[in-house]
C-alpha cells in the first residue's frame, strides 16, 4: 500500500512539474538574434546615447512586436558574419546586406532596399571621375558588397587594377579618418551609407556620379531556413501596408531607396 502510495505521489509531483513547465515556456517570448555590423550607419549603428539603432534594426524590432518574439542585436565582426550564422549564434543577418552575387548562399527575404555602390573622394582632390581613380589608394570595407564588385571578373575588376592600391578596412568610419587624413585617396561603399556620412561629417567630400553598380539588400537567413523568412516576409509586407516601413525609410533618409512591394 505504502508503494502504491508513494508512486502516486510522484505521478502527481512529475505532472505538476510538467504543468509549471509548460506554463512558464508559454510566457516566455521566442527570441530572435539578428546580427549586423555596429558601425553602419543609418543601417546598424549605436546612437549618442549608447544604444544600438538604424533603419534595419528598428524594422526588427517591428517584426518582432509583431511575432510576439523578444529581439536581440547581436553586433558582429562583418568577416565573420558566416560563421556566425552556420553556428546559430544568429538568426539573420540584417544589416544592409546585398543580395547579388550571393543568391545561392542564403534563404533571403524579400529586396526592401535599392542600393548602388559608390566612390567617395575630399572635394578638393581633383578627382571627379572613375578614370580618375587610377594610381589612387581607394580603400573599402572587408568582407563587403564593394570590396565583392571591386574584385570579381564581372564586376569592376579592371577599373581596380588600374588603382595603385586597394586597401581593406574593418569599418567605414576608420576609412573615412584615413581618407581625412590622406592615407587613402577615395572610398568604395554602399551610397545609403555614403550619404550618411557625409551628412553627418558636413561638407569636404562628395560621391562621383559615376556608380560601380546597382544592387538590392534583404535580410540573409541560414541556406534552408524558409520557415523563419517566410514569418519576417509576412511582416515586412504588413509594415510596408500599414506605414510603418514607409515612416522608417524617411526617418533614415532612405525613402528613395527602396523597393518594398506590399
Amino acid at each position: 500500500m505504502k508503494k502504491k502510495i508513494l508512486c502516486g505521489l510522484l505521478a502527481l509531483s512529475m505532472a505538476a512539474a510538467a504543468l509549471a513547465g509548460c506554463g512558464k515556456k508559454n510566457a516566455e517570448k521566442d527570441t530572435f538574434t539578428v546580427g549586423f555590423d555596429a558601425e553602419y550607419p543609418p543601417y546598424g549603428y549605436m546612437d549618442e546615447n549608447g544604444e544600438y539603432t538604424g533603419f534595419d534594426l528598428e524594422l526588427a524590432e517591428e517584426v518582432c512586436k509583431m511575432n510576439g518574439w523578444e529581439l536581440k542585436k547581436q553586433p558582429i565582426a562583418w568577416e565573420s558574419k558566416d560563421n556566425e550564422l552556420n553556428s546559430g549564434s544568429i538568426d539573420c543577418i540584417w544589416n544592409g546586406f546585398t543580395i547579388n552575387g550571393r543568391e545561392n548562399d542564403y534563404t533571403w527575404s524579400v529586396p526592401y532596399v535599392d542600393n548602388s555602390q559608390v566612390i567617395v573622394v575630399s572635394e578638393k582632390s581633383g578627382i571627379n571621375d572613375l578614370a580618375g581613380l587610377a594610381g589612387k589608394t581607394v580603400g573599402v570595407q572587408a568582407a563587403s558588397a564593394a570590396l565583392d564588385v571591386l574584385t570579381d571578373e564581372e564586376g569592376q575588376k579592371a577599373l581596380a587594377d588600374t588603382f595603385g592600391k586597394l586597401q581593406e578596412f574593418s569599418d567605414y568610419n576608420t576609412a573615412f579618418v584615413e581618407l581625412e587624413a590622406g592615407s587613402v585617396d577615395a572610398i568604395a561603399m554602399d551610397i545609403g551609407v555614403a550619404q550618411y556620412q557625409i551628412e553627418s561629417r558636413g561638407s569636404g567630400y562628395k560621391i562621383l556620379d559615376e556608380h560601380l553598380n546597382a544592387e538590392q539588400y534583404g535580410v540573409g537567413f541560414k541556406l534552408g531556413n524558409e520557415e523563419l523568412r517566410d514569418k519576417v516576409n509576412k511582416s515586412l509586407k504588413e509594415l510596408k501596408a500599414n506605414g510603418k516601413f514607409d515612416e522608417l525609410a524617411e526617418k533614415y533618409g532612405l525613402s528613395d531607396m527602396t523597393c518594398l512591394e506590399q
